[in-house]
């Protein structure tokens, strides 16, 4: 299922248009990538739990050259699914 697919999802659900039904899904993913971006965690019950995690600095190595690389700390997206989730796929 891709983001089309669950715009036609939600427009079957409340019986809208379609238009309506991708700004919906539009909205919703907006308001979590911004609350992440914050450093914050957005929680929808029966499904988890959105929020960031750090990433210390590192040491690589370049596969093609072998050459040793630093690369830096950063945040990255984390996802924990609810245990409703974790049952319903079961």
């Amino acid at each position: 299922m891709n983001k089309s697919d669950l715009a036609d999802a939600v427009r079957d659900a409340i019986g809208s248009t379609k238009a309506d039904a991708e700004r919906a899904v539009e909205a919703v993913v907006d308001a979590i990538v911004k609350t992440l971006a914050k450093g914050g965690s957005v929680s929808i019950a029966g499904l988890g739990i959105f929020e960031t995690k750090k990433r210390a600095a590192r040491t690589g190595r370049n596969p093609r050259t072998g050459e040793t690389i630093q690369i830096p700390a950063m945040r990255v997206p984390k996802f924990r699914a609810a245990k409703a989730l974790k049952d319903a796929v079961k």
